[in-house]
């Protein structure tokens, strides 16, 4: 079976659930922003929940199906429509052989997951099949979708009904505002005590400029260093120290002016320092943000961190259950 590219969409990518494992060698992880979403609609249609799917960020894309498919879509409130009619999200629906499935306008979020019952069945490449486009990695070709292009799409591992839905009080509430918790570190001692307090009592807006490599933010004060002589290699900017790795959510103010969140398609290191790191538990939260949300910054411990995660998981056990 194949799905034909009629319209791509702003980003549209192939991502399934990413290529850990080769961070060292300057490849990211890569993979859905939203796993939890991406995974959510993986089961609606009876996929293993790590098969590639599409992922499609604020305008959705024109699809014309080869044959008759069992698909869903997740995440944020893009509706689906096949042939024109709207059809409902977080719900499995069948879009026959000849039809086209587009989609409405962004009602809320960011990024929507669309899952085909047999997954998107493009090559595995370092053991995965999404996308790193700046690597020309992965994925179709390696890049967002294309008008004309063409997806394989493998084989059903089992059959599930049309209409099968996740309750609402399971699905996770789209941001109007968003608080993204952070462990402090790192560097944090380059900043002033005015600057740390600075950086976690503004509000900050997400800047146009986020995409999947890093969440930028402005509106907040200029942060301000303690005085240093630059070691060798630094440069004389402040915010610079020789290079150093990059964990994933670690968060740059490059001239203390924009935070900067690294997400999935980050390098793996640089010469800006990082004043801490957004938990693993908001990162899906991240790459839901719509331009223009107000955030904020909110400093917790190891522990919080920890007991975020394990809410996350328990979480995601109550979709498989619901979904098995």
């Amino acid at each position: 079976m194949t799905i034909e590219v009629v319209k791509p969409g702003l980003s549209t990518t192939v991502q399934d659930l990413g290529r850990p494992g080769w961070y060292h060698l300057g490849i990211p992880m890569s993979g859905a922003m939203d796993r939890q979403a991406m995974r959510a609609a993986n089961l609606l249609v009876g996929n293993d929940e790590g098969a590639a799917t599409l992922e499609i960020t604020f305008l959705g894309p024109e699809l014309k199906f080869g044959e008759a498919a069992l698909v869903a879509v997740t995440g944020a409130e893009l509706p689906p429509k096949v042939d024109g009619v709207v059809r409902p999200t977080w719900t499995a629906f069948r879009v026959e052989a000849g039809q086209t499935l587009s989609f409405d306008f962004l009602k809320a979020g960011a990024r929507a997951y669309l899952a085909v019952a047999g997954g998107i069945d493009v090559p595995v490449v370092l053991g995965s099949r999404s996308t790193y486009p700046l690597g020309a990695l992965g994925g179709h070709q390696g890049r967002k979708l294309e008008a004309g292009d063409v997806l394989p799409v493998g084989t059903p591992e089992k059959t599930v009904a049309e209409g099968r839905s996740l309750a609402p009080e399971l699905r996770r509430p789209l941001p109007k505002t968003a608080e993204l918790r952070m462990i402090p570190g790192l560097y944090w001692h380059r900043l002033t005590a005015e600057a740390g307090e600075t950086v976690l009592a503004d509000t900050w807006k997400v800047a146009p400029e986020a995409d999947r490599i890093g969440y930028r933010f402005r509106g907040g004060r200029k942060m301000s260093f303690v005085d240093r002589d630059p070691p060798f290699g630094a440069g004389s900017d402040p915010s610079n120290v020789v290079d150093c790795c990059y964990p994933y959510g670690s968060i740059q103010i490059p001239g203390g002016l924009e935070p900067i969140v690294l997400h999935r398609d980050a390098v793996s290191g640089g010469g800006y320092f990082m004043i801490g790191t957004v938990i693993s538990a908001d990162m899906d939260l991240i790459g839901q943000l719509q331009p223009n949300t107000q955030t904020r910054f909110v400093p917790v411990d190891m522990t919080a961190a920890l007991a975020a995660r394990r809410e996350r998981r328990g979480a995601l056990d109550e979709i498989r259950r619901a979904l098995a």
